[in-house]
């Protein structure tokens, strides 16, 4: 799952190299921190929100096979 991410913000970000991607992990669920620079917060959220909110399905089902939860947060620098 952390591999689909770095993809995904490699391709969505204008500077993926400043991305920090960190992952927590408690019983049944895992929580992924993306930390981005301002001007790619946008880009990666996309308009209405509907990338990120792809990206967190596509996480969920990920999450649905290994039997856990699995969130997305995203912060900027």
């Amino acid at each position: 799952m952390e591999e689909f991410l770095q993809y995904v913000i490699g391709k969505l970000a204008q500077h993926p190299e400043d991305a920090i991607i960190t992952k927590t992990e408690k019983a049944g669920s895992v929580t992924f921190h993306i930390c981005l620079r301002k001007s790619d917060v946008g880009r990666v959220i996309g308009r209405g929100g509907q990338t990120v909110q792809a990206m967190r399905s596509l996480l969920q089902a990920a999450g649905q096979k290994k039997g856990i939860r699995v969130y997305l947060d995203i912060t900027s620098q």
